[in-house]
């Protein structure tokens, strides 16, 4: 009995260093970019988001256990042209009164290639007053110390969302016939997070 509880005891002490790998690395503004891509017309413009917060929870070792949550003020959406913006926030599209920020948690980790350093990330998307299921496709870029001593990670996440099941659907009908704008939206999100901070 003592020989089992003692080699319980070392398969504990094993494992227990890996369970410590798991950090927490919050969101660096200034090197973490939010943006997206909507068809208009016969091209694509691009915006983005300025003001947002982000947590990933992440050990290299057990990307099936990394959890991510985050914010983003829809107040600061910036697609470079400030009447734009300004219809983006207004009921047409985003009624930022109404609803002020976009959020996403995440549920699971799946289709984890340890070899790319890839997953798929399975969250809640909370847009427009409505939460959906969605899933991001995701790259761990690496972490490491920056020369002040701060740990830092980074990761790149990309999806494409069709805005119309978020109950954003203003458009305008072409003389052609066809549409001003596109339903299906590109977003990536490059991450750069530190640790602890």
């Amino acid at each position: 009995m003592i020989r089992r509880v003692s080699r319980l005891a070392l398969v504990a002490l094993m494992f227990a260093p890996l369970a410590s790998l798991a950090a927490e690395y919050k969101v660096d503004k200034g090197h973490t970019t939010v943006s997206f891509k909507i068809r208009h017309l016969f091209t694509n413009v691009a915006g983005r988001f300025d003001d947002f917060d982000g947590v990933v929870t992440f050990d290299p070792a057990a990307f099936a256990d990394s959890t991510v949550s985050g914010t983003i003020q829809v107040a600061s959406i910036n697609t470079n042209n400030e009447k734009r913006d300004t219809h983006l926030r207004a009921p047409d599209f985003f009624d930022v009164e109404k609803y002020p920020t976009i959020t996403f948690k995440s549920t699971k980790v799946t289709d984890i290639d340890e070899a790319k350093k890839s997953a798929k990330l399975h969250g809640n998307l909370t847009m427009h007053g409505v939460e959906k299921p969605i899933v991001l496709d995701v790259a761990y870029l690496g972490t490491g110390k920056d020369p002040w001593g701060n740990t830092r990670g980074g990761f790149v996440a990309s999806t494409t969302l069709n805005r119309k099941d978020f109950g954003i659907t203003w458009n305008e009908t072409l003389e052609s016939g066809g549409l001003l704008l596109g339903e299906e939206v590109e977003v990536e999100i490059n991450f750069e997070g530190m640790m602890g901070k």
